[in-house]
């Protein structure tokens, strides 16, 4: 595919959702990513995930936090920040190369998890409720429903390799490539992102480890690479909720009003991957040197970045 030019060196990349100022766990999750990122000796992105711009509301102010947070920590783009919500002619593009696999579905989010009964704690699969309508049936359904599209993944089963948790496998439904409002979903925009942007490692939490063989298939039909993924395990809090931006998580700013410098924090950072000893003043450049993804920890991470103002 036309559109950027690929980098034969590969890249890694964090990419934020404008939702809220990144907590202690995203700004981990960056920090493993540029690490990842360094030791390897590939280019380290930032791509700014706004496709959904009217729930995101005050997304430029986000923006900009986040943004000047991660440059506080040193982790800054080696090239231009690119945002979703200016490629939408570039997912238009991918998406019309995939038309005979692409299909309109009627279907709501209660109609699927009704007709799945998934297991608690995983994403349903879509049955193929709409994937063999006939014409006139879709007329009559758009007359009361705007349809998404899906697209025919045939049940492929997909296995990606991961750095921490080896070799995963499951199943790709037909997933939802844009949504009845017109915009491209989460799977399909970063796939089409990171291929176009020769992005080669995928560093991220392990809550979206589900997600990976989808995006691997379709990585393929799009004719890209699929990325070597590693996904980290999350942070909580002691009593062993995980840190959610919307649940107003410890940030790099509240972490500052109370005293507690930026070294300080990447200390404490780099203890919890196993970098450096507790209370170690620690460099970019040191961890780097010491990094190694295999020995990076599988469990999560308990802590209230708090009590470091002590």
């Amino acid at each position: 595919m036309e559109g950027e030019a690929l980098m034969s060196h590969g890249s890694g990349r964090f990419a934020p959702t404008p939702s809220a100022d990144l907590h202690i766990g995203n700004l981990r999750t960056a920090l493993v990513a540029w690490l990842a990122a360094r030791s390897s000796r590939r280019d380290f992105l930032i791509r700014v995930e706004d496709l959904d711009v009217v729930r995101l509301g005050d997304a430029e102010a986000i923006i900009s936090r986040q943004l000047s947070d991660l440059n506080r920590l040193g982790l800054g783009s080696d090239r231009p920040i690119v945002r979703q919500s200016e490629r939408t002619a570039l997912y238009e593009k991918a998406l019309s190369g995939l038309t005979p696999m692409v299909y309109e579905c009627f279907c709501s989010r209660k109609d699927v998890a009704d007709a799945t009964r998934a297991p608690h704690g995983t994403t349903p699969c879509y049955p193929g409720t709409c994937r063999n309508l006939s014409e006139s049936q879709k007329a009559r359904l758009r007359e009361v429903r705007q349809p998404c599209l899906r697209i025919n993944a045939s049940s492929a089963q997909i296995s990606v390799t991961d750095l921490l948790h080896g070799s995963y496998t499951g199943l790709v439904d037909d997933f939802v490539v844009r949504r009845a409002d017109g915009v491209f979903s989460y799977n399909f925009a970063v796939v089409v992102d990171d291929g176009l942007q020769g992005i080669d490692q995928v560093v991220r939490g392990d809550d979206l480890l589900e997600s990976a063989p989808r995006q691997a298939w379709l990585a393929e039909q799009l004719g890209f690479k699929v990325p070597v993924y590693c996904h980290v395990p999350l942070v909580h809090a002691p009593d062993g909720t995980r840190l959610a931006k919307r649940d107003q998580a410890v940030t790099l700013t509240r972490l500052r009003e109370a005293g507690v410098t930026t070294p300080v924090v990447v200390s404490h950072l780099a203890h919890s991957l196993g970098l450096a000893d507790p209370g170690e003043p620690v460099t970019l450049a040191d961890l780097a040197a010491r990094f190694n993804p295999a020995a990076l920890p599988t469990q999560p991470w308990y802590v209230d970045p708090m009590t470091w103002a002590n």
